[in-house]
């Protein structure tokens, strides 16, 4: 079989969204990742700790102002979404270069420059994902998020894993300068984007202006409300699952090295090949097939969770092998849900439209986190990790039934260069 080498433009565009992406993850997995047992290893109390995970309140809530990133660029001569990702980049490296100068016990000061930074990075995102939206079509998709999805993996080793290991030989201030350093190379690439004009920038014909982006827009289209319910089921037991994996594996007997050894490894090897996996996969059998197929393949890892948490499969290799199977099926899920939430959004307001479907997701999944603890307490891993496999199969089969109803999506890849046409519904 003979493999394409795509043109210089499509080239230059994947170098590209490889650095975007790469840019958002290392902050993001920095704060999420490392510090809060960097915090916890230097006396910060398990209260203050856990007030970091506000951080995630940005990222749940920037579909609120989507619509202005989308509507107005921040510095015009830069062009406009680029006028944005360039200064918050800055800004996001200048702040956690300035965290290294702060004692890693002042929390409520680490708070509030880790808080502006994840207000800024979710700002950064919009505007990524919009410019990624109107540059990928339906032949560069698949490929596009299998690249979005292996800087997300980057991200996590880079901004978790080698943060902490900077922290450890090198301390504080040096780690969080590097990284800080680090941060600010994906820059580099963004003299090399080019964007096409927004409709209402000289590619909608006429006298009578484009309509604004707004929330509204977004909900008026009634294929845009099925993709929203798509993404509010189909990994709807995701979180249930994930908040309370790594405490099973550690109540399991499973040392904590070996935990941080499995999911930085899983991130790197898992993550990568998944993500190409994934691309190949929608590129031969379409994207609806795709998630369905990714759909029970991860119900079949929580199913063996399950089983190991009820005693039927037993022992430490069967709970970490399910644990790296599932790390994988969830990046081969995230190329094919990037692809799916891409061909949903407006090429209007392309940021806003892909912010609402990602926001939809995440706010199931939170809250799957946050009971996973209740409901582990009240009646152990074992019913928990079943009611997830249920939740799973049912949101698979909500998901084929809406995907029914989007026949155009069902060969999303396998017959794109046919069907390909930019969404300006």
């Amino acid at each position: 079989m003979s493999i394409s080498i795509p043109a210089q433009p499509t080239r230059r565009l994947y170098g590209v969204l490889a650095a975007l992406y790469l840019a958002q993850g290392i902050p993001t997995y920095l704060l999420l990742v490392a510090l809060p047992p960097l915090l916890r290893d230097s006396g910060a109390s398990r209260t203050a700790i856990g007030l970091f995970t506000l951080l995630m309140v940005p990222t749940v809530l920037k579909f609120a102002w989507g619509p202005l990133v989308d509507r107005y660029p921040l510095i015009r001569r830069l062009g406009h979404r680029r006028g944005w990702i360039v200064p918050t980049q800055i800004l996001v490296s200048a702040l956690i270069a300035a965290m290294a100068f702060v004692a890693p016990t002042q929390t409520v000061l680490l708070f509030a420059i880790a808080f502006s930074i994840t207000l800024l990075s979710a700002t950064q995102d919009i505007a990524t994902d919009g410019f990624a939206v109107r540059q990928l079509d339906a032949t560069t998709r698949a490929t596009g998020n299998a690249i979005q999805a292996a800087s997300v993996a980057l991200g996590v080793v880079i901004g978790g894993t080698f943060s902490l290991v900077l922290f450890e030989r090198i301390g504080w201030t040096a780690a969080l300068l590097t990284v800080a350093t680090l941060s600010l190379l994906p820059l580099l690439a963004t003299p090399f984007m080019r964007e096409r004009a927004d409709p209402g920038e000289g590619e909608a014909g006429g006298s009578e202006p484009a309509p604004r982006p707004s929330l509204r827009a977004f909900f008026a289209r009634p294929e845009a409300r099925l993709f929203f319910l798509f993404a509010l089921t189909f990994r709807a037991s995701e979180g249930l699952m994930r908040g309370m994996e790594g405490a099973y594996l550690v109540d399991l007997g499973v040392p904590l090295s070996w935990i941080g050894t499995l999911y930085g490894a899983a991130a790197i090897s898992a993550g990568l090949a998944g993500a190409a996996l994934a691309a190949l996969l929608i590129r031969q059998t379409g994207l609806a097939a795709t998630l369905g197929l990714l759909g029970l393949l991860r119900t079949l890892c929580f199913l063996i969770f399950s089983l190991s948490a009820l005693g039927v499969l037993p022992g430490l290799e069967v709970a970490m092998g399910a644990s790296g199977f599932q790390t994988m099926i969830r990046y081969m899920e995230l190329v094919a849900l990037y692809a799916l939430f891409m061909r949903a959004s407006s090429s209007r307001q392309p940021g806003t439209d892909f912010t609402i479907l990602t926001c939809a997701e995440l706010v199931v999944y939170l809250v799957g986190t946050s009971v996973a603890g209740w409901i582990a307490d009240a009646v152990g891993y074992g019913a928990l990790f079943a009611l997830a496999t249920l939740l799973s199969l049912v949101g698979v089969a909500v998901a084929i039934a809406i995907l029914a109803r989007l026949p155009g999506v069902r060969w999303e890849g396998r017959r794109a260069a046919a069907l390909d046409a930019p969404s300006t519904l």
